[in-house]
Protein backbone atom coordinates (compact mmCIF):
# COMPACT_ATOMS: atom_id res chain seq x y z
CA UNK A 1 0.00 0.00 0.00
CA UNK A 2 2.37 2.72 0.80
CA UNK A 3 4.70 2.47 -2.28
CA UNK A 4 1.02 2.83 -4.21
CA UNK A 5 0.62 5.94 -2.30
CA UNK A 6 3.83 7.13 -2.88
CA UNK A 7 3.52 6.30 -7.04
CA UNK A 8 0.19 8.02 -6.68
CA UNK A 9 1.81 11.11 -5.06
CA UNK A 10 4.32 10.99 -7.94
CA UNK A 11 1.84 10.93 -10.56
CA UNK A 12 0.25 13.79 -9.33
CA UNK A 13 3.55 15.77 -9.41
CA UNK A 14 3.88 15.04 -12.58
CA UNK A 15 0.27 16.52 -13.91
CA UNK A 16 0.55 20.03 -12.11
CA UNK A 17 2.71 22.81 -13.48
CA UNK A 18 2.51 24.80 -10.16
CA UNK A 19 5.82 24.11 -8.74
CA UNK A 20 5.06 24.97 -4.99
CA UNK A 21 2.41 22.61 -5.47
CA UNK A 22 5.08 19.58 -6.76
CA UNK A 23 7.35 20.99 -4.21
CA UNK A 24 4.53 19.80 -2.29
CA UNK A 25 3.98 16.07 -3.61
CA UNK A 26 7.70 15.06 -3.43
CA UNK A 27 7.65 16.08 0.23
CA UNK A 28 4.57 14.57 1.16
CA UNK A 29 5.78 11.47 -0.75
CA UNK A 30 9.03 11.19 1.89
CA UNK A 31 7.41 11.95 4.62
CA UNK A 32 5.06 9.10 3.76
CA UNK A 33 8.10 6.78 3.46
CA UNK A 34 9.71 7.84 6.96
CA UNK A 35 6.38 7.43 8.54
CA UNK A 36 6.17 3.79 7.02
CA UNK A 37 9.03 3.63 8.68
CA UNK A 38 8.80 4.53 11.56
CA UNK A 39 5.65 2.94 12.34
CA UNK A 40 7.38 -0.27 10.72
CA UNK A 41 9.91 -0.48 12.99
CA UNK A 42 7.63 0.56 15.96
CA UNK A 43 5.18 -2.40 15.53
CA UNK A 44 8.43 -4.78 15.22
CA UNK A 45 9.56 -3.16 18.49
CA UNK A 46 6.56 -4.45 20.51
CA UNK A 47 5.76 -7.78 18.61
CA UNK A 48 8.01 -11.02 18.92
CA UNK A 49 6.86 -12.48 15.54
CA UNK A 50 8.57 -15.29 14.17
CA UNK A 51 8.54 -13.47 11.24
CA UNK A 52 11.04 -10.37 12.46
CA UNK A 53 11.83 -7.79 9.65
CA UNK A 54 15.49 -7.75 9.83
CA UNK A 55 17.86 -5.59 7.17
CA UNK A 56 18.79 -7.09 3.81
CA UNK A 57 21.26 -5.67 0.89
CA UNK A 58 20.10 -5.39 -2.77
CA UNK A 59 22.09 -4.75 -5.90
CA UNK A 60 20.80 -2.64 -8.46
CA UNK A 61 22.15 -1.66 -11.85
CA UNK A 62 23.02 1.76 -12.39
CA UNK A 63 24.39 1.91 -15.92
CA UNK A 64 27.15 0.01 -18.40
CA UNK A 65 30.58 0.55 -18.38
CA UNK A 66 31.86 3.61 -19.27
CA UNK A 67 28.51 6.31 -19.04
CA UNK A 68 29.85 9.36 -17.77
CA UNK A 69 26.56 9.69 -16.13
CA UNK A 70 26.89 6.73 -14.00
CA UNK A 71 28.80 8.63 -11.89
CA UNK A 72 25.86 11.39 -10.82
CA UNK A 73 22.92 8.57 -10.98
CA UNK A 74 25.60 6.76 -8.16
CA UNK A 75 25.04 10.23 -6.34
CA UNK A 76 21.39 10.84 -7.01
CA UNK A 77 20.82 7.48 -5.38
CA UNK A 78 23.18 7.33 -2.66
CA UNK A 79 21.22 11.10 -1.78
CA UNK A 80 17.99 8.81 -1.59
CA UNK A 81 19.03 6.23 0.26
CA UNK A 82 20.29 8.07 2.81
CA UNK A 83 17.37 10.09 3.59
CA UNK A 84 15.42 6.66 3.95
CA UNK A 85 18.20 5.19 6.71
CA UNK A 86 19.95 3.31 4.23
CA UNK A 87 24.05 2.17 3.33
CA UNK A 88 25.50 2.15 -0.29
CA UNK A 89 28.17 0.28 -1.13
CA UNK A 90 29.37 1.94 -4.89
CA UNK A 91 30.98 -0.49 -7.33
CA UNK A 92 34.63 0.65 -8.59
CA UNK A 93 33.16 1.70 -11.74
CA UNK A 94 30.12 3.09 -11.00
CA UNK A 95 28.02 0.67 -12.79
CA UNK A 96 26.07 -0.44 -9.60
CA UNK A 97 25.58 -0.22 -6.49
CA UNK A 98 24.74 -2.43 -3.56
CA UNK A 99 22.16 -0.69 -0.67
CA UNK A 100 21.39 -1.85 2.79
CA UNK A 101 18.48 -1.51 4.68
CA UNK A 102 15.48 -2.55 5.09
CA UNK A 103 13.22 -4.08 2.62
CA UNK A 104 10.37 -1.78 2.67
CA UNK A 105 12.90 1.20 2.86
CA UNK A 106 14.74 0.00 -0.21
CA UNK A 107 11.09 -0.37 -2.08
CA UNK A 108 10.80 3.50 -1.45
CA UNK A 109 14.24 4.13 -2.45
CA UNK A 110 13.91 2.40 -5.68
CA UNK A 111 10.79 3.83 -6.25
CA UNK A 112 11.95 7.64 -5.72
CA UNK A 113 15.03 6.99 -7.45
CA UNK A 114 13.50 5.66 -10.45
CA UNK A 115 10.98 8.26 -11.26
CA UNK A 116 14.00 11.21 -10.23
CA UNK A 117 16.91 9.99 -12.23
CA UNK A 118 14.28 9.97 -15.18
CA UNK A 119 13.25 13.55 -14.92
CA UNK A 120 17.35 14.39 -14.13
CA UNK A 121 18.44 13.37 -17.51
CA UNK A 122 15.10 14.20 -19.35
CA UNK A 123 15.84 18.05 -17.55
CA UNK A 124 19.45 17.86 -17.78
CA UNK A 125 18.92 16.91 -21.41
CA UNK A 126 16.74 19.97 -22.11
CA UNK A 127 19.10 22.17 -20.76
CA UNK A 128 22.07 21.46 -22.87
CA UNK A 129 19.86 21.51 -26.11
CA UNK A 130 19.19 24.96 -25.14
CA UNK A 131 23.53 26.21 -25.56
CA UNK A 132 22.27 28.62 -22.55
CA UNK A 133 25.65 27.14 -20.92
CA UNK A 134 27.64 28.33 -24.17
CA UNK A 135 30.36 30.95 -23.51
CA UNK A 136 30.29 30.61 -19.51
CA UNK A 137 33.08 29.50 -17.48
CA UNK A 138 33.14 28.79 -14.33
CA UNK A 139 36.21 27.86 -11.70
CA UNK A 140 37.19 24.43 -12.88
CA UNK A 141 39.83 21.98 -11.70
CA UNK A 142 42.24 21.45 -14.12
CA UNK A 143 44.99 19.09 -14.33
CA UNK A 144 48.74 20.37 -14.80
CA UNK A 145 52.07 18.98 -13.81
CA UNK A 146 52.00 17.84 -10.31
CA UNK A 147 48.60 17.75 -9.68
CA UNK A 148 45.40 20.24 -10.42
CA UNK A 149 44.83 23.72 -9.98
CA UNK A 150 41.50 26.28 -10.32
CA UNK A 151 41.06 28.25 -13.32
CA UNK A 152 38.61 30.00 -15.24
CA UNK A 153 37.21 28.12 -17.96
CA UNK A 154 34.74 27.85 -20.68
CA UNK A 155 31.56 25.34 -20.07
CA UNK A 156 31.79 22.35 -22.58
CA UNK A 157 28.64 20.11 -23.04
CA UNK A 158 30.22 17.46 -20.33
CA UNK A 159 30.82 19.85 -17.88
CA UNK A 160 28.14 21.66 -18.33
CA UNK A 161 26.03 18.85 -17.74
CA UNK A 162 28.04 17.56 -14.54
CA UNK A 163 27.67 21.11 -13.28
CA UNK A 164 23.40 20.78 -13.66
CA UNK A 165 23.40 16.89 -12.37
CA UNK A 166 25.60 18.26 -9.09
CA UNK A 167 22.98 21.25 -8.06
CA UNK A 168 19.81 18.74 -9.08
CA UNK A 169 20.82 16.49 -6.76
CA UNK A 170 21.94 18.56 -4.13
CA UNK A 171 18.43 20.19 -4.16
CA UNK A 172 16.68 16.99 -3.94
CA UNK A 173 18.48 15.84 -0.86
CA UNK A 174 17.50 19.21 0.84
CA UNK A 175 13.51 18.11 -0.53
CA UNK A 176 14.06 14.53 0.97
CA UNK A 177 15.34 15.61 4.00
CA UNK A 178 12.50 18.96 4.23
CA UNK A 179 10.54 15.73 3.88
CA UNK A 180 12.14 13.46 6.48
CA UNK A 181 12.07 16.30 9.16
CA UNK A 182 8.00 16.91 8.95
CA UNK A 183 7.50 13.15 9.14
CA UNK A 184 9.88 12.89 12.52
CA UNK A 185 8.61 15.60 13.77
CA UNK A 186 4.66 14.21 13.35
CA UNK A 187 5.78 10.93 15.24
CA UNK A 188 7.19 12.31 17.46
CA UNK A 189 3.91 14.74 18.04
CA UNK A 190 1.50 11.99 18.27
CA UNK A 191 4.19 9.63 20.30
CA UNK A 192 4.18 12.54 23.36
CA UNK A 193 0.49 12.57 23.30
CA UNK A 194 0.35 8.61 23.06
CA UNK A 195 3.26 8.51 25.85
CA UNK A 196 5.01 6.01 23.52
CA UNK A 197 8.61 6.29 21.75
CA UNK A 198 9.34 8.99 19.81
CA UNK A 199 10.12 8.21 15.74
CA UNK A 200 13.66 9.88 16.32
CA UNK A 201 14.89 6.98 18.45
CA UNK A 202 12.93 4.76 16.51
CA UNK A 203 14.35 5.64 13.47
CA UNK A 204 18.28 5.94 15.63
CA UNK A 205 17.67 2.24 16.63
CA UNK A 206 16.93 1.25 13.21
CA UNK A 207 19.95 3.39 11.28
CA UNK A 208 21.95 1.39 14.26
CA UNK A 209 21.08 -2.39 12.91
CA UNK A 210 21.34 -1.07 9.02
CA UNK A 211 24.25 -0.03 10.17
CA UNK A 212 25.34 -2.93 11.91
CA UNK A 213 24.31 -5.33 9.25
CA UNK A 214 26.21 -3.25 6.50
CA UNK A 215 29.92 -3.73 8.61
CA UNK A 216 29.00 -7.48 8.76
CA UNK A 217 28.14 -7.86 5.22
CA UNK A 218 29.86 -5.42 3.14
CA UNK A 219 32.69 -5.97 1.01
CA UNK A 220 33.61 -2.95 0.14
CA UNK A 221 37.14 -1.49 0.37
CA UNK A 222 37.50 2.24 0.68
CA UNK A 223 34.78 4.95 0.75
CA UNK A 224 32.97 6.66 -2.57
CA UNK A 225 34.37 9.72 -3.45
CA UNK A 226 31.33 10.79 -5.90
CA UNK A 227 32.32 13.05 -8.91
CA UNK A 228 35.49 14.46 -9.24
CA UNK A 229 35.60 16.20 -12.40
CA UNK A 230 36.04 19.86 -13.36
CA UNK A 231 32.70 21.00 -12.85
CA UNK A 232 32.98 21.40 -8.94
CA UNK A 233 31.78 24.73 -8.38
CA UNK A 234 27.66 26.26 -8.65
CA UNK A 235 27.94 29.10 -10.27
CA UNK A 236 26.50 29.84 -14.20
CA UNK A 237 23.24 28.64 -15.27
CA UNK A 238 23.80 25.04 -15.22
CA UNK A 239 23.81 25.22 -11.56
CA UNK A 240 20.87 27.56 -11.23
CA UNK A 241 18.73 25.40 -13.87
CA UNK A 242 19.80 22.13 -12.07
CA UNK A 243 18.19 23.57 -8.86
CA UNK A 244 15.17 25.15 -10.64
CA UNK A 245 14.51 21.55 -12.22
CA UNK A 246 14.99 19.44 -8.74
CA UNK A 247 12.72 22.38 -6.94
CA UNK A 248 9.86 21.42 -9.96
CA UNK A 249 10.42 18.01 -9.65
CA UNK A 250 7.74 16.81 -12.06
CA UNK A 251 8.16 13.03 -10.76
CA UNK A 252 6.01 11.10 -12.49
CA UNK A 253 7.84 9.47 -15.61
CA UNK A 254 7.88 6.06 -15.20
CA UNK A 255 9.74 4.55 -17.92
CA UNK A 256 13.37 3.74 -17.13
CA UNK A 257 17.07 4.70 -18.59
CA UNK A 258 17.90 1.89 -20.87
CA UNK A 259 16.77 -1.36 -19.02
CA UNK A 260 14.39 -3.00 -16.40
CA UNK A 261 13.53 -1.18 -13.10
CA UNK A 262 16.15 -2.68 -11.61
CA UNK A 263 18.68 -1.64 -14.20
CA UNK A 264 18.61 1.98 -14.59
Amino acid sequence: MKLERIAALLAKAERTDNEAEAHAYLTKAQMLATLASIDLASARSHTKSSETLTPVSRTVTIGVKGKRANTHLVNLFVTVAHSNSAQVDVARDSTYVISYGMPGDLDSIETLFSSLAVQMTSHGNTYIKSGVWRGERFDGRVRVAGGYRRRRVEFTSQTARAAFYRAYTVRIGERLQEGRAEAIRESDTHSTQKASISGTLVLADREKEVSSFHRKNSQARGSWSGYSGAATSNSGSAASAGRTAASRARLGAREEIGGSRREL
